[in-house]
């Protein structure tokens, strides 16, 4: 578990953009905005969380789910990692202390990135990686 924080704390952008693509096939921006809120929430609960991604069955909605699992490394197979079709677009984290923190895409965020072509993908993931927290998630409100 060590090698894993100490992983964390000194990856590169493009070591970020490699484990995202290792699970979700690509650095897209929408990928890579779920690794983000991954990193974020583990920070405010520790490692040890099960992730739930809700939003509409449409693919870059998803994305956030296995850019989570790639922060994670929650699984469905570990049955850490859970998606379910909503009209919002939302993913909890929550700890074995059963503490929750959930995130959502900015609308800054979903305007900029909303339907990016995929040829564009590691660039805007890149991007996604140097925006600052507010403009790619924000935290919801218990």
């Amino acid at each position: 578990m060590f090698a894993l924080i100490l992983l964390a704390l000194t990856a590169t952008p493009d070591e970020e953009l490699d484990a995202v693509t290792a699970i979700h096939g690509g650095p897209g921006p929408w990928a890579v905005a779920g690794y983000r809120m991954a990193k974020y929430a583990m920070k405010e609960l520790g490692d040890d969380v099960t992730v739930k991604h809700e939003s509409p069955r449409a693919v870059q909605y998803a994305c956030i789910a296995d850019g989570a699992q790639a922060a994670t490394k929650t699984s469905v197979g570990k049955l850490s990692l859970t998606w379910a079709e909503s009209t919002e677009t939302k993913t909890t984290y929550t700890n074995v202390k059963g503490k929750s923190l959930t995130l959502s895409p900015s609308p800054a965020f979903i305007k900029r990135f909303k339907d990016a072509p995929r040829e564009k993908a590691k660039e805007n993931g890149k991007l996604v990686l140097s925006l600052k927290d507010e403009d790619v998630f924000v935290v919801q409100k218990p």
